[in-house]
């Protein structure tokens, strides 16, 4: 709102005003319904006392171009607006957005988004959403080093970053992936904000309305909404006690030949499985036979507590077939979230095209921070801190868990990653469960809406330990504990 108030002339201010937003009315700058700040609020912005204001707004309400609503406060009544009939116009009528927006948009589930948020609250111990904990990195050395990077000389301009990402950090990409037997460039690299974002520009680069993908199943809402909302005909593959079931995933291969296979292969969301080394290679090597891209999605594989880290299956990948997507949301500053994609240079020119195309720039100072904990080795000590911390309370959750196998809860205690796929005592649903919990302050996740289709998963909860301190882990699974109790003594 444009207001110049002229103390040389004898008008009095409140008239001064009242006629500007009177021509801003007239003139269509505020339109009919618009909302006029506060009497408290313009009267700050003018410096004049908010008595000056009453009396403006007065005036405008006298002359029928404002109105005082309740709870929303004073908006513009009037309007010069003419159809194009010529006639005058009409009461306004409002879009019917309904009608509009896509129906895939319409029908998604809130549970999805509303679980996975619940996290934060000091009266909510959340062990739902996947989150690293914080207090790993030194805060006095984050702030050190951001400062530094962004006031240094030659930054001016560090808000932005190329399409494919920073050069550096590429570079230090390339040394890190050849710690998990992965030969790349510079070139086959794109960076990007997370691993939802990269599986999205993935999607939107290979699929049509009525391509076939298959997927894992148990599986992340946030993967295959992203196919669905693409058009994709999703099928699925069962997931064991060792990952996905090979023999089953060739004969879907053979039968529907999809645009792609997806893969979660460390420490899967939701099971927190791992798949052995002999899968790893099964898996490319249909890959290769059938001519089929396998997206591989890897970003728990760092966080090992037993036993050795598996090599992702793109370190097998001599073709170019396997996409690969790492993210480091479960290993670096919360609150800063960074991914990349490694692919052939075919499919990260175009990536990074799409990028161009979708994006002004990239998170240039999350990049330039991971970057220099690359380079400076930061990084590869805090990933022992985390695997200590996380070790920790995986042992806390799990030892609660065993106290539980004598009234029926199940589960396979993972050896690295951040989930526990539960299995509640028989005849408790976890849909009920889960809201039960949270109503006394914890938070779960359902195991029924990792499955596309609804058919599984009513009997299971991921937990997740990541994001809580022990001592609040321990008071969320008493919780747990206690109301499985209620829940068996009312079914009897």
């Amino acid at each position: 709102m444009n207001i110049r108030i002229d103390h040389s002339i004898k008008t009095p201010v409140y008239l001064q005003i009242a006629s500007r937003i009177k021509e801003q009315i007239l003139s269509g700058e505020i339109s009919r319904g618009g909302i006029l700040p506060s009497e408290r609020a313009l009267a700050g912005i003018l410096g004049v006392h908010r008595n000056t204001v009453v009396r403006a707004y007065s005036e405008l309400k006298d002359q029928h171009l404002i109105e005082s609503r309740q709870g929303v406060g004073y908006v513009a009544s009037y309007s010069t607006a003419m159809p194009l009939s010529g006639q005058p116009a009409g009461k306004p009528k409002k879009v019917s957005w309904a009608n509009l927006i896509k129906d895939e948009f319409l029908d998604m589930e809130v549970t999805f988004d509303d679980l996975f948020q619940r996290f934060g609250g000091e009266n909510t111990y959340s062990l739902g959403s996947g989150i690293a904990t914080v207090g790993i990195y030194n805060e006095q050395k984050i702030a050190a080093d951001i400062t530094e990077l962004i006031t240094a000389k030659g930054r001016n301009q560090y808000f932005y970053s190329p399409y494919k990402g920073d050069k550096f950090l590429r570079q230090k990409l390339v040394s890190f992936l050849s710690t998990k037997g992965i030969s790349a460039t510079t070139g086959q690299i794109q960076i990007l904000t997370e691993t939802n974002q990269a599986l999205d520009f993935l999607v939107m680069l290979l699929i049509k309305p009525g391509d076939t993908v298959i997927l894992e199943e148990p599986v992340s809402p946030d993967t295959y909404r992203t196919m669905e909302l693409a058009g994709a005909v999703i099928r699925t593959v069962p997931l064991g006690d060792d990952g996905i079931d090979c023999c089953m995933l060739e004969e879907a291969v053979r039968q529907y030949m999809p645009k792609f296979i997806y893969v979660s292969s460390s420490f899967d969301n939701p099971t927190g499985t791992i798949l052995p080394l002999e899968k790893r290679r099964k898996i490319v090597e249909i890959s290769e036979r059938y001519r089929i891209p396998v997206i591989e999605e890897d970003e728990a594989s760092e966080l090992v507590y037993e036993g050795n880290r598996m090599p992702p299956l793109k370190s097998f990948d001599t073709t170019g077939n396997v996409i690969y997507i790492y993210s480091f949301s479960l290993t670096f500053v919360p609150g800063l979230s960074l991914a990349f994609v490694t692919a052939s240079r075919d499919v990260i020119r175009s990536l990074s095209y799409l990028v161009s195309v979708r994006m002004v720039a990239t998170d240039w100072l999350s990049q330039n921070l991971v970057a220099r904990y690359l380079d400076d080795g930061t990084y590869y000590g805090v990933l022992r801190d985390f695997c200590e911390n996380y070790g920790q309370k995986r042992d806390i959750v799990c030892s609660h868990l065993d106290s539980m196998k004598d009234l029926g809860v199940e589960y396979t205690k993972p050896r690295g990653g951040v989930y526990i796929w539960c299995r509640l005592p028989e005849g408790i649903d976890s849909k009920e469960f889960v809201s039960d919990a949270y109503s006394r302050g914890l938070a779960l996740i359902p195991g029924y809406i990792f499955y596309p289709f609804r058919n599984g998963g009513r009997d299971r909860v991921r937990i997740n330990f990541s994001y809580e301190t022990p001592e609040r882990l321990t008071k969320g699974m008493e919780v747990f504990r206690q109301l499985i109790e209620e829940k068996l003594a009312h079914k009897k």
